[in-house]
């Protein structure tokens, strides 16, 4: 598996050959390069970090039953450990900060980056399995699912949020962008 500067990735699937096969087709891509597209894309140029999981169905549906109360698989989940929205963009765009529901109390972050570190944006988790059927349905390769859903990940941490029509929108037109433009570029 290749080194990487700017996401700490894992590939836990309870199946070997899927791990096989998913680290195959990762070795094919810079996922730093497509991190740092995505960001530099929506005008974050501070150097940053984030984990990426690729796991099985039955481990990320404990995970969305776990954080969003949905006892199944999805394709991909986002754990933000900054405490405000990261990207300048529109409001309707962006998920709410932390506390923000609170009426005028400050609630402290949960994860406070060192001085001197890197800021860490969280955690992506994605699910092999569904993102392999979703590729099938869609009639493309589930590496470009995978990318999708990991550039959908990165904006999910920085701060947008597809909860809102707008947001939607917003994030499809720049999940699409940023890969078309990233796949010109390659």
């Amino acid at each position: 598996m290749q080194e990487h500067t700017l996401i700490e990735l894992y590939v836990s699937l309870s199946d070997a050959q899927q791990n096989t096969t998913v680290e195959g087709f990762l070795a094919t891509v810079n996922l730093d390069e497509i991190a740092s597209h995505t960001l530099h894309t929506v005008g974050i140029t501070e150097p940053v970090m984030l984990t990426l999981l690729i796991t099985d169905d039955e481990s990320i549906q404990e995970l969305n039953l776990q954080y969003r109360e949905q006892n199944k698989p999805t394709d991909v989940l986002s754990f933000p450990l900054l405490e405000k929205p990261l990207v300048n963009a529109s409001i309707e765009l962006l998920w709410e900060p932390r506390g923000a529901e609170d009426s005028g109390s400050v609630t402290p972050p949960d994860f406070i980056t060192p001085p001197g570190m890197v800021k860490n944006l969280g955690d992506i988790v994605m699910s092999w399995p569904t993102l392999a059927r979703q590729a099938s349905e869609a009639g493309h390769a589930p590496l470009y699912e995978l990318l999708y859903l990991f550039v959908h990940g990165i904006l999910h941490l920085i701060g947008y949020d597809d909860h809102s029509q707008a947001g939607y929108e917003e994030m499809i037109r720049l999940q699409r962008s940023i890969l078309i433009d990233y796949a010109q570029k390659a």
